[in-house]
């Protein structure tokens, strides 16, 4: 998915220089008030393999094992790497009305999407905010297959259990099916003559955002060619009792190693790849955050989402600010750095920031004033209470390699 989830992490900075991603160290909870984090069903196999555990939106996660941070992330851009994230919410959508009820929800244009064909798409709320960005796939199956993001699970189960009541209210034929089933991610060049030992179907005949139901070395899957780094990859979804199983036979081939939380924020960012919760959230709108893409054009014409009376004029009519990427060097960039004009006034925020493994160079993204917004801008950020030179810059930072 484009972005991922932020939300509900408290504590520690990650002692990944420069990183943006927000964790804490596990630990079991001090009192009846406080929740321990939930594990994934591969949460023994990642202590096994030696993963450093922190909470992240509620789960106990790896956020690296015993590759560095960057070892693991250039793995993921010249090789293969396996991620969990099992974390995610996964949702089908039954009934007649799926179609009709997702669209309630959403900005994207659901009724148009081929067989088994998905699409990023945002939650909205009244005033044109995103409350959640997820992947809507409109499968040959009879339902529709929903992942959202783990730190708005709860948010978006009950803003989806709402309009299910409304629906159901006004005779609607529309039900929802949480899922318990495990999600793994296998991302990079060797992805797919790693999978392809595991399928009796061409793997080449699965083009970038579609779907199938099939199986990997004998364990029934759904396979969706996607992913959050910019790689050609796919994410798997395995019934929970033999995600182990699955992921020690994709392990078993060199070219895969495991890659934690860490690696992942730096790919994503590379990518250009929002995160919720620090560079979307309900302050920001589509447009505002360069998402219009997202946006079906017979929803704009129909005005039928969510905030869609906001969001819709400021598509024709611009907005004050804007999501730019930004390239410096020197000093790390981080998230709430200041973002200054050459003169030196404020004139925005990073919102993720990190050093690029392979540009050797800061890459960062946050939110101008919509007249800094052009690449190639010279605009300074503030870093230790210094100014740095910095560029806005187009993204992705590195050239996504999606199979189309």
């Amino acid at each position: 998915m484009w972005a991922r989830s932020a939300r509900g992490t408290r504590g520690l900075v990650l002692a990944l220089r420069g990183s943006s991603l927000q964790t804490r160290p596990r630990r079991e909870a001090s009192s009846a008030a406080e929740v321990a984090p939930r594990k994934t069903p591969l949460f023994e196999f990642h202590r096994a393999s030696r993963g450093k555990m922190v909470e992240f939106a509620g789960w106990s996660m790896p956020v690296q094992y015993t590759d560095s941070h960057i070892s693991s992330h250039m793995h993921t851009r010249q090789r293969c790497s396996l991620f969990d994230v099992s974390h995610m919410l996964q949702t089908k959508v039954h009934g007649k009305d799926r179609v009709k009820f997702m669209e309630s929800l959403v900005v994207a244009d659901i009724a148009e999407l081929k067989d088994n064909q998905g699409t990023l798409s945002l939650f909205t709320n009244d005033k044109g905010g995103i409350m959640d960005d997820l992947i809507v796939t409109k499968t040959d199956q009879s339902y529709l297959y929903v992942v959202s993001n783990a730190g708005c699970s709860d948010k978006d189960s009950a803003h989806m259990k709402a309009k299910l009541s409304e629906f159901k209210a006004a005779g609607f034929d529309v039900d929802l099916e949480f899922l318990d089933d495990a999600l793994i991610a296998v991302q990079g060049p060797s992805m797919s003559c790693v999978l392809q030992e595991g399928l009796k179907q061409e793997l080449k005949n699965l083009p970038f955002m579609f779907s199938a139901l099939t199986s990997v070395f004998g364990v029934p899957c759904r396979v969706t060619r996607c992913g959050y780094t910019g790689e050609d990859g796919v994410e798997i979804s395995v019934p929970s009792a033999r995600v182990v199983e699955l992921t020690e036979r994709l392990l078993s081939n060199p070219e895969v190693k495991l890659a934690g939380l860490g690696a992942r924020d730096s790919l994503r960012l590379e990518a250009g790849l929002c995160l919720y919760g620090n560079d979307i959230d309900e302050t920001t709108t589509p447009v505002e955050a360069t998402l219009v893409w997202t946006i079906g054009k017979r929803r704009r014409q129909t005005r039928d989402f969510p905030g869609a009376d906001v969001i819709v004029p400021q598509i024709k009519n611009k907005t004050q600010r804007k999501r730019v990427g930004l390239i410096s060097t020197g000093p790390p960039v981080r998230q709430h750095t200041p973002i200054l004009s050459a003169e030196g006034n404020v004139i925005g925020e990073v919102t993720s920031g990190c050093p690029s493994p392979c540009l050797k160079k800061n890459v960062a993204m946050g939110y101008v004033d919509a007249a800094f917004s052009k690449n190639g801008t010279l605009v300074q950020v503030e870093v230790r209470k210094k100014a740095v030179p910095a560029t806005v810059s187009k993204m992705p930072f590195v050239p996504t390699n999606y199979y189309t």
